[in-house]
């Protein structure tokens, strides 16, 4: 006797309409993420189509919302990707309610609305509030590298500008004499529906990318003097360092290290701080600082601005560490654990010295002392 298997009909029609809250478990993050966006205010975004009736009638903008947060949640940013999912992925399927717009509505919306998104951050800040989810007895602090879509090789020093500048310039002129010797050849060679002291297209390219050399070199000329009346000191010219960079593709993002340090990328210094009660993201910020000294500062100033109040304590790493910071936070009330020093994974401090704290100590001596307590380990534990 033959094996029975269990019934297996790829083109059975459904007898009766199918719901779609039965195709995930009622625990599913899909639903999760619905059940918020049905509480959010987003009418930054539906004005934006008051009073609109020119074309077709767009997506509906919670669905699209709800696509993106879930789309984001679990770790897919691309606009085609998501459009595969919205016809592959079951949980992406009922978000959309079977809806499937195209990459490139996908794309423009989140452009559209970029501003309006980011509000929405805050409006899961405080339900997350409300729910009790967020405690702000301990903050931790960190940071990541962003990989910007610009090439690191598209980058150039101020140095390597002017050298660039100077020879780009001989090449300019010397193609413009030959461009205005050259009418009569241009009108035999490219025919007469083109004029005859049209530029060669190399003359072209390289105008253009004098320009955008010189555009950079500007830039950089503004941020010196920026810097020089942040701290102004006599007798020094306003010119910027020769290795300072700026890429031509995306000149807000710097060069820096990328997460392990072992080459550089064209990146942006992602910040995150996390309450450790219940791991709810309190405050985000994109710098492109190539270094996380100087941002714990401002960091627990967005806490502050998100939730009403700065934590009682924070931790961060050593790259966040400086004197200052560490004098500044901790006279606004914060209980400070940054280390002076790189501490591995697996490292064990040892205990701290018995007996009273001199008053000598340095903040530095005093934050090292700090972390071989228990306490001290036990709070930079929890980052």
């Amino acid at each position: 006797m033959s094996k029975t298997f269990r019934p297996y009909e790829p083109d059975q029609i459904f007898l009766m309409p199918a719901s779609m809250q039965d195709w995930l478990p009622s625990d599913h993050l899909a639903y999760f993420i619905s059940d918020v966006v049905d509480h959010l205010d987003i009418s930054a975004i539906t004005e934006r189509y008051a009073g609109e009736e020119r074309g077709y009638p767009p997506y509906h903008p919670a669905m699209m919302v709800k696509v993106l947060l879930y789309a984001y949640c679990i770790g897919v940013a691309s606009s085609r990707k998501i459009e595969k999912r919205l016809c592959e992925d079951i949980a992406f399927r009922v978000l959309a309610a079977n809806n499937t717009p195209d990459f490139r509505t996908i794309s423009d919306f989140r452009k559209d609305h970029l501003r309006a998104l980011a509000g929405l951050f805050l409006q899961v800040l405080k339900l997350c509030r409300k729910a009790g989810l967020v405690k702000l007895g301990h903050v931790a602090l960190d940071g990541t590298r962003i990989k910007a879509n610009a090439s690191k090789h598209k980058a150039m020093s101020y140095k390597r500008m002017k050298e660039e500048e100077a020879r780009l310039e001989a090449e300019v002129a010397e193609l413009l004499k030959r461009a205005a010797t050259g009418d009569e050849e241009e009108d035999q060679r490219y025919g007469k529906d083109k004029r005859g002291d049209e530029l060669p297209k190399e003359l072209a390219f390289r105008e253009s990318r004098l320009k955008k050399i010189q555009e950079a070199k500007a830039a950089l000329e503004a941020e010196a003097r920026l810097e020089a009346e942040k701290s102004p000191e006599k007798g020094e010219a306003v010119v910027p360092r020769d290795k300072a960079q700026r890429n031509f593709t995306d000149p807000d993002s710097h060069i820096m290290p990328a997460p392990g340090g072992k080459h550089f990328i064209q990146a942006y210094n992602a910040q995150a701080a996390v309450d450790s009660a219940n791991q709810v993201i309190v405050a985000a910020e994109v710098t492109n600082k190539p270094t996380d000294r100087g941002q714990a500062e401002p960091m627990m100033e967005v806490v502050k601005v998100n939730t009403g109040q700065l934590p009682r304590q924070m931790s961060a790493d050593a790259g966040y560490f400086s004197s200052d910071a560490v004098k500044n936070l901790t006279a606004r009330g914060i209980d400070v654990y940054m280390p002076p020093d790189k501490i591995g994974h697996r490292f064990t401090l040892p205990p701290a010295p018995r007996g009273r704290i001199p008053n000598s100590l340095s903040i530095v001596d005093r934050m090292r002392r700090k972390l071989r307590t228990k306490k001290g380990k036990e709070y930079y534990g929890l980052r």
